[in-house]
């Protein structure tokens, strides 16, 4: 008789595990980059340490959870590999104690601490172009209280897909006066500031100056008699073939996503115009820039134009390629929050909690991205995290083992 099918040996590769001291190392390392952050509860009412409340958040974002349930949720889920590491004293906090505790934690003060881990990451890979855009949370508002949806304006590093820093655009108020307050959070020396038409302000591009830095500005009709002279001596000298003006051009076609587009940069220097209306204004003003871009789409074909202002030297190229970063802050940080984490559908709107949630989705988002070991997306990154505890430890130390401890003093 035969003896059956034989199930072929499986082929088994012990992976490295990382053991619980590492695991202990990370949570002392968290620790000291939210050490800043003050117990909003009253002493009576801590069943549950606020450093287990703030890493277990950040391990269920991480793993794709989307609000207080999904945080009790992992926390159940993991609850005997937590316990190696955390002190968990009266088990596992439920969803209504992480909501109090999101509510009430100064946003301001949560930011200061990621702002200084941020620094301390950004140290090691050096961000250069750094895109400032504002984005709203769609369901944030809350029509009973009168209150609109969050805006936050956001730094990006489109090089390295890291959130830098955000800022609350306050009520009753715009990026115009946000844009500042972030700007004074950042080590902004040696770096390319973009930064669209609502932030194109004297103001700003003084601060950025100033900060050693240099600014890509978008100009468009909200500053009116600008652009229009812009605009118009760009028409007339490309109609004369820029005859006898000094310039620098680029050119530059991409293809991909079912279209082709072709994209052509022209820069010159102000000395070049006659003067601009209130030309003095802008601090450290060297160039203007014109980019026409042409998309050749499978049903129709579309061309843009558009001005700048920027303090860089007249170089088609260098202006050419910042911009094009600068659409880094709608693709890697905007579109990820609202597909990848669902930023739009989430209805948290009490309190603090929207803006606080929000940073947990930022340090998510940098916490993968700096992940580099395994070449996913980071939908499939999140989905592994929430699986293997071991690779949720690889995320970690990828971010949280770069925090140099010397920073973390309050300065």
């Amino acid at each position: 008789m035969t003896s059956g099918f034989k199930s072929p040996r499986l082929q088994t590769t012990k992976s490295k595990t990382l053991s619980i001291a590492h695991a202990t190392a990370l949570t002392e390392q968290m620790e000291l980059v939210f050490s800043e952050i003050e117990d909003p509860r009253a002493a009576r009412t801590r069943a549950h340490l606020l450093t287990d409340i703030l890493i277990i958040g950040i391990l269920s974002v991480i793993a794709g959870g989307k609000g207080w349930e999904d945080m009790e949720n992992y926390g159940l889920s993991k609850y005997d590999w937590l316990k190696q590491f955390l002190a968990l004293p009266n088990g596992m906090p439920c969803p209504d104690t992480f909501r109090r505790v999101f509510e009430r934690i100064n946003p301001k003060v949560f930011e200061r601490c990621f702002q200084r881990w941020v620094q301390s990451v950004v140290d090691t890979v050096g961000a250069q172009v750094i895109p400032i855009d504002g984005k709203t949370l769609k369901g944030s508002y809350n029509r009973q209280q009168g209150k609109s949806a969050l805006h936050l304006v956001s730094a990006w590093a489109s090089e390295h897909r890291l959130v830098l820093g955000q800022v609350k655009v306050t009520d009753k108020s715009n990026e115009i006066t946000a844009i500042p307050a972030l700007l004074e959070l950042l080590d902004l020396a040696g770096c390319i500031l973009t930064i669209d038409a609502m932030g194109t302000q004297t103001a700003i591009a003084a601060t950025i100056y100033h900060a050693k830095a240099d600014y890509v500005l978008a100009l468009k009709a909200n500053h009116p008699t600008l652009h229009r002279q812009v605009k118009d001596w760009f028409d007339q000298i490309i109609a004369q073939g820029f005859e006898g003006i000094t310039h620098s051009y680029d050119e530059r076609v991409e293809k991909g996503h079912h279209r082709t587009e072709k994209r052509q940069v022209w820069c010159v220097p102000i000395s070049q115009l006659s003067p601009l209306y209130n030309q003095d204004d802008w601090v450290g003003l060297k160039c203007v820039v014109m980019v026409v871009r042409v998309r050749h789409l499978w049903n129709k074909t579309t061309r843009e134009v558009q001005f700048y202002l920027t303090s860089l030297d007249c170089d088609a190229r260098k202006l050419g390629q910042a911009i094009r970063l600068h659409w880094g802050v709608e693709n890697g940080l905007h579109w990820t929050m609202d597909v990848t984490f669902s930023e739009d559908a989430c209805r948290i709107r009490t309190g603090h909690a929207p803006q606080n949630l929000a940073l947990l989705r930022r340090i998510a988002l940098n916490a993968l991205n700096l992940e580099q070991s395994l070449k996913r997306s980071n939908r499939q990154k999140s989905n592994r995290a929430a699986m293997d505890n071991n690779y949720m430890l690889t995320i970690l130390s990828a971010c949280f083992f770069q925090y140099d401890v010397s920073k973390s003093a309050c300065q």
